[in-house]
């Protein structure tokens, strides 16, 4: 495993909250609605610390930030740092300086693509941090849709895994491995039973909806380690948290976090753990903070 740390500035807040982003701040449209975005304005000006905590990569959020028209160092987004690629990097936001990231040793790497190879699955290998746009990929032929959909999306940073680029890859931010719902939730058993020496979170597919998405990470990456190393870099404790999700990638931090709430598009499975609030599409985030407001 190899680590990147920065110095983190120790602004002062009362508290964290810390927000999911597809499926969570973004409704089904792909945007933020008002009166989220006010919520969480509303927050900042009384001194809270707002934390976006995706599964997307830093690639991936600058791309969806510069489609919203909320980039560069003048954004209007009220948002203070982004936990990407599920905590296996952390950035302050605006400006985008990294903070922390966590990578893959070339070692787990070649034991995981064996593995998975092995055991007949297609994955995506990415580099570490701040490449994590470009990614070896491997396919084994069979139906799986979401899989090549997001193979064409970032064919330009793809390159076919083989002996050699395996042998060349120099560790890795993850290793995504795409299954079709049907075997997606046993396969994720499986590869958690396997790979203990890694941190491997589920999650649905943002892209179908449906397939299950493997990632397999280093042994301290997830939302809530990426929180809590956060957190008592601005000294803050678990119980001046407040945490909002909506899939399974959400589980550790809304668990972790002194306040949860999930939205009401969430699983089932999940909304029997933790407070549910209104869906992504019709102000969960909104109604999170008010609540959360009305206990500090």
């Amino acid at each position: 495993m190899k680590v990147s740390n920065q110095h983190c500035s120790k602004k002062k807040f009362k508290g964290l909250f810390v927000v999911d982003l597809d499926g969570t701040l973004l409704n089904s449209k792909r945007k933020i609605a008002k009166n989220d975005l006010e919520a969480l304005k509303h927050l900042q000006d009384m001194h809270y610390g707002i934390v976006i905590a995706t599964g997307r990569s830093d690639y991936s959020f600058n791309k969806l930030m510069a489609q919203l028209g909320y980039c560069g160092h003048a954004s209007s987004l009220p948002i203070d740092y982004v936990i990407f690629s599920t905590g296996a990097g952390i950035m302050d936001f605006p400006g985008n300086k990294l903070l922390q990231s966590f990578s893959l040793s070339p070692g787990d790497v070649r034991h995981i693509a064996d593995f998975l190879n092995r055991s007949g699955l297609d994955f995506m290998i990415h580099r570490p941090v701040p490449n994590t746009k470009y990614f070896l990929y491997s396919s084994n032929g069979s139906d799986n849709p979401d899989f090549h959909t997001r193979l064409k999306m970032y064919g330009d940073f793809a390159t076919l895994l083989s002996p050699e680029s395996l042998r060349n890859c120099g560790g890795a931010t993850q290793v995504l491995c795409i299954v079709p719902v049907e075997r997606g939730h046993d396969i994720a058993t499986e590869i958690a039973g396997d790979l203990r020496q890694c941190s491997v979170i589920k999650a649905t597919s943002p892209l179908d909806g449906k397939s299950i998405w493997i990632e397999i990470f280093a042994p301290t990456v997830s939302k809530s380690m990426a929180v809590q190393w956060l957190s008592e870099a601005i000294g803050l404790q678990r119980n001046n948290i407040c945490a909002v999700g909506n899939d399974y990638n959400d589980e550790d931090l809304l668990r972790w976090a002194g306040q949860s709430f999930i939205v009401a598009n969430g699983p089932p499975s999940l909304k029997a753990l933790f407070q549910s609030v209104a869906s992504n599409d019709n102000g969960g985030v909104g109604e999170a903070v008010s609540r959360w407001l009305a206990v500090v």
